[in-house]
């Protein structure tokens, strides 16, 4: 597709794994448009993205110039299973070290300002980042919001001081957002708000097909403002690699029943005390369900430095559960796309993050839903009392509860083994295919996506 050339986008994602993630698969999108993209951020944020990247070939797309940018060492403390709340108190100081990409950024975006629109998406928290943009008479700014079309009208809902609208009465059983943040979170994002009033516009990766609804809701509490829902950005359709190149856990996956396998993981901020642990274990093998568990401590602000906990499991358990073919410990890094694509998942018992909640659904996967912090607790409702797509395993409570072994195998067994299982299989498969029309030409969010390319790239 020939597009304007003389438009150029620089991509600044917060520097967590799920919004490196997000932006980069938008990089891939806007890229197909014949449009060049600068995706950049710390240089160990680049890596934690390079390491971490699936579902396409960055290095085949050429159109995306990538930039690492070094920042001072910062200090974080590792992972705390035992704080009083989920949130990853351990990455707030990365955050507030971001700040440092201030002036590499502007650099970058003078060193470009020879096309005719410099065009900056940036995630919200890096409002401050990218504050420079308006010194030039040629850019302009567009904020890119990582969650739900859902939890942000619940976020504003909030500021209203809740009001009972028609048909929403279960927004009442929300928890607080002082609940799910951190008092350092909520004021590293408090900081943004000045500088993000210079955008002209949203990004949300998110389809109609799925939350059309919300996105109605948004426009009636602000009319004014441009947004775009042009989501799933990740692929939804993965390319099967050759088989020597393929996880082992997927080659076990190969061996087993369609839909007979229930996937966990809890993505990279959850931190899970070690009693905890010992419960999900018990219970998923006594669920008698095949499983695959990515069992692996929370990111620290910087993945590469420092020793990494190792959760400890019952004794024999890792020989036990091999032994009977019934599941497969995941120490590291798993394919998350690629395992939920496969035909022999059946369920995910997820944290409900953004980004695991679109890829589930992308795949046509129900989801066990155990939310932790941030945004998760609105996802997992969602999920389950909107969209009808899983169960719930734990709403978020104060307290951090502990689940005991027998819920998670009444949970397993509900999922993956019962009528009301294959009912959610099944709505799940729908909305899969209402989400791939959605992506094609012609769809409701490619039109979408056309929309804020034509934006861009208007002549005025």
């Amino acid at each position: 597709m020939a597009m304007d050339t003389q438009v150029t986008v620089v991509m600044v994602p917060f520097v967590a794994q799920g919004h490196l993630g997000q932006l980069l698969h938008l990089s891939r999108l806007v890229s197909s448009y014949n449009i060049p993209v600068h995706y950049v951020s710390t240089t160990t944020h680049i890596r934690q993205a390079s390491t971490r990247h699936q579902g396409w070939d960055l290095l085949a797309h050429h159109n995306i110039h990538v930039h690492e940018f070094p920042i001072p060492a910062f200090q974080c403390p590792a992972p705390d299973p035992n704080a009083k709340t989920k949130y990853p108190a351990q990455l707030v100081p990365s955050f507030e070290a971001s700040i440092h990409l201030r002036e590499p950024v502007f650099k970058l975006l003078t060193s470009l300002s020879a096309s005719r629109r410099i065009v900056v998406i940036y995630d919200y928290p890096m409002a401050s980042v990218v504050q420079d943009f308006v010194s030039l008479p040629n850019a302009e700014s567009y904020i890119f919001q990582s969650t739900s079309a859902f939890f942000h009208f619940s976020y504003y809902w909030d500021l209203a001081g809740r009001p009972s609208p028609a048909g929403e009465e279960m927004l009442q059983q929300l928890p607080s957002t002082e609940d799910c943040f951190s008092p350092g979170a909520l004021a590293f994002w408090n900081k943004q708000q000045v500088h993000a009033k210079n955008s002209s516009g949203e990004l949300y990766n998110t389809s109609r097909a799925i939350e059309g609804h919300y996105f109605d809701l948004l426009h009636q509490l602000q009319v004014d403002k441009k947004r775009w829902g042009i989501g799933p950005f990740n692929p939804v359709d993965i390319i099967e690699k050759p088989d020597q190149e393929r996880h082992k856990c997927l080659k076990w996956l190969d061996n087993q029943a369609p839909n007979s396998v229930i996937y966990v993981s809890f993505g990279t901020t959850t931190c899970l005390t070690d009693e905890q642990i010992y419960n999900i274990a018990v219970g998923l093998e006594n669920s008698g369900n095949k499983f695959i568990w990515v069992l692996r401590d929370a990111d620290k602000g910087d993945i590469f430095t420092g020793d990494v906990r190792r959760p400890e499991l019952p004794m024999g358990y890792e020989d036990r559960i091999k032994e009977a073919g019934q599941g497969m410990i995941v120490r590291g890094w798993a394919p998350q796309l690629e395992i939920l694509a496969h035909a022999c998942t059946g369920g995910f018992m997820s944290h409900c993050g953004w980004n695991s909640c679109l890829e589930s659904m992308s795949m046509g996967v129900p989801i066990a839903a155990w939310p932790m912090h941030s945004d998760q607790p609105r996802n997992a409702m969602l999920i389950t009392k909107v969209l009808s797509l899983g169960i719930v395993v734990k709403n978020l409570t104060p307290a951090n509860d502990l689940v005991e072994a027998l819920h998670i195998e009444n949970a397993v067994k509900k999922l993956i083994a019962s009528e009301e299982g294959d009912e959610m299989r099944k709505r799940a498969a729908e909305l899969r295919s209402n989400i791939k029309k959605s992506i094609a030409e012609g769809g409701v969010s490619r039109l979408e996506l056309d929309s804020f390319i034509d934006h861009i790239t208007r002549s005025n």
